[in-house]
């Protein structure tokens, strides 16, 4: 790094400040970059920062620097800052030393080149006419967070992630579909590949689905969506802001007995040893059973409710304080594969791709189905246009007929199919 931590430790106290703390992140990636079924070009991407947060009086400031800068600069901002803030409770952890080796394989440039050859061709070899585009990119992350107290906590990993997306147009009919895979060892490219190619011959036909309430079937894709909004209702800071539903419903039933979740932070390739305030991550149950076990939290909102912080602050920047974020969200799955749940379904419809956002934290959605499948007789009749789903996530979620056996990691998230009642939708 190009600022020495415990040096900017040092000076922060030399100019006043009682508490000082640096957290410095460093990124390296080599993307690879595919459109129109070709290579179009090779980047390589570097950032480095530091963000140093000082008490003087009780009273922050935080300075930030992206690259060379003065040590003396950064400390001299940082403490003009705290001059213009009011006194806070000082959130600092306790004295420990975590450097833990690096996880993960390097991949070279030109593996990942044939990679994205590869997979386009065998995407093109039935379905010619198509236009493929992807990234391809071996990333190298590094943190250190270093505090007054004695504490310093270093963490690095080399991961490797691609996306490939297919645009098939017929006349005028467009279809897009994008896929991809986040590791730190090799590569799922041709379950990814197997998988587009499956939704491309389900979406040879146009069909009509059936109006009003019917069954909704999400793929792990389109599940993604509701747990976005129960992650939010779990989160300490909207418990503390009485936004989340849930706010008041500590040890009761709150979604079907089949759903359970937690978080498990040694789980590949989502995985982290400490949170951005140095406190070890664990094992969060934080559903089981439809039953609400625990809500998750940093330093500052674990304090305000009368609780230890359960490492789960992080910095969305490094600009920002911390504030409570999962490490990954993993929904326990079910016994049924997909085709089983297909055929459980008479007449209804499969959601794997929306157009826009989901819910918010009301857990009101209304969405256009960007990929879907209308399901007659437990049999994909093909691809459903036009619609719109609309319903809540949270009586969605009490809703729930089946779970599938097929998890998936969905950025953070590893989530199965998910079958339910009923939904509204219409054209």
């Amino acid at each position: 790094m190009t600022l020495d931590a415990q040096q900017l430790i040092e000076l922060a106290l030399t100019a006043g400040a009682s508490h000082a703390e640096v957290y410095q992140s460093r990124s390296q990636s080599r993307p690879v970059f595919f459109e129109a079924n070709r290579l179009k070009q090779l980047e390589s991407s570097n950032s480095e920062g530091t963000a140093l947060r000082v008490w003087k009086a009780g009273s922050p400031g935080l300075a930030v620097a992206y690259g060379e800068v003065e040590s003396e600069a950064l400390v001299e901002r940082a403490i003009a800052l705290s001059d213009l803030n009011d006194p806070e409770t000082i959130e600092l952890h306790e004295p420990r030393t975590d450097i833990r080796p690096c996880v993960g394989e390097e991949m070279a440039v030109e593996t990942l080149i044939e990679m994205g050859k590869e997979a386009i061709a065998k995407l093109r070899q039935d379905y010619g006419e198509v236009l493929c585009s992807g990234e391809f990119s071996c990333q190298e992350d590094f943190s250190r967070l270093v505090n007054s107290l004695g504490l310093q906590c270093e963490y690095s990993e080399v991961s490797t992630d691609f996306y490939l997306g297919v645009e098939w147009v017929r006349g005028e009919d467009f279809l897009a579909i994008y896929d991809g895979d986040h590791s730190y060892h090799e590569l799922g490219i041709d379950p990814i590949v197997e998988g587009i190619l499956q939704r491309l011959a389900w979406a040879k036909e146009t069909v009509s689905p059936k109006m009003g309430r019917i069954p909704v079937l999400f793929t792990p894709n389109g599940a993604a969506m509701l747990w976005d909004t129960v992650s939010d209702a779990l989160n300490s800071k909207t418990v503390l802001e009485k936004a989340s539903p849930w706010s008041e419903k500590l040890g009761e039933t709150v979604i079907s007995e089949k759903l359970s979740l937690s978080q498990q932070p040694t789980f590949e390739p989502y995985t982290c040893p400490f949170d951005d305030e140095g406190t070890v991550t664990q094992p969060l149950s934080l559903i089981t059973k439809g039953r609400l076990e625990q809500f998750y939290s940093d330093r500052t909102r674990a304090r305000l409710l009368g609780n230890k912080s359960t490492g789960n602050g992080f910095r969305s920047s490094l600009g920002s304080y911390p504030t409570p974020s999962l490490v990954n969200l993993i929904v326990e799955p079910g016994n049924s594969n997909f085709d089983q749940l297909v055929k459980q379904l008479d007449n209804g419809i499969i959601v794997d791709q929306i157009l826009g956002g989901g819910a918010d934290i009301s857990g009101d959605f209304s969405i256009n189905v960007d990929l879907g499948y209308g399901v007659k007789n437990g049999v994909i009749t093909g691809r459903v246009k036009d619609t719109m789903v609309t319903g809540n996530v949270y009586q969605v979620l009490k809703e729930v007929i089946a779970l599938g056996n097929d998890s998936r990691w969905i950025d953070s998230c590893l989530t199965p199919s998910l079958l339910v009642e009923g939904l509204s939708v219409n054209s």
